[in-house]
């Protein structure tokens, strides 16, 4: 009978487990793991990519397509079938991005509905210039009583690369490219 005594008053068997310092942990741990996710905050733009040749057999032929040449000289804005809607030069070593957000403004204001646009690239064209045209013709901002606020223009995007048309012997991008027989 004394050794059944000793198994029910062993001390190491009585004695519970203490977590309340884990739970304080966790009470504190995971607000501020919820809140540092809010701040880590990515942007991302969406771009379609062309297919190839078998993305230009989808495209009906009467939807209408915007295109915008980027190139050394300028920029082009077409329709699909390569008729030219404006010329935008190049003013004083620089690219004249007003002009180009008015014209895509008067575009929108032609076709509403309208939400694509292809912008081709010639070789030469920087990444920094690449993205001020991306920002140009995805939105513009209007002031209503001093509060600034974007409205938006045609915010899905291809890229693609410019066509390239030798004028007098020398290649040049940007110029429609009629028939090549």
């Amino acid at each position: 009978m004394n050794r059944i005594r000793k198994l029910r008053h062993n001390p190491a068997a009585a004695e519970d487990l203490d977590v309340t310092a884990f739970m304080n942990l966790m009470i504190v741990l995971v607000p501020v793991l919820l809140l540092s996710m809010t701040l880590a905050h990515t942007r991302v733009i969406e771009l379609d990519l062309p297919w190839g040749a078998a993305a230009e057999q989808l495209l009906d032929a009467e939807t209408v397509r915007f295109e915008v040449i980027i190139d050394a000289d300028g920029f082009v804005v077409r329709d699909g079938r390569e008729a030219i809607i404006k010329t935008v030069p190049r003013q004083a070593d620089a690219y004249d991005y007003r002009t180009l957000s008015l014209v895509m403004q008067e575009l929108k204001r032609s076709v509403p509905e309208k939400r694509d646009i292809a912008l081709l690239l010639a070789p030469e064209v920087s990444y920094q210039i690449l993205v001020s045209v991306m920002d140009c013709v995805r939105s513009y901002t209007v002031s209503d009583n001093g509060t600034p606020f974007p409205v938006e223009l045609f915010p899905v995007i291809s890229l693609g690369d410019a066509p390239v048309v030798p004028v007098d012997g020398v290649a040049r991008a940007g110029q429609p490219q009629g028939d090549r027989t």
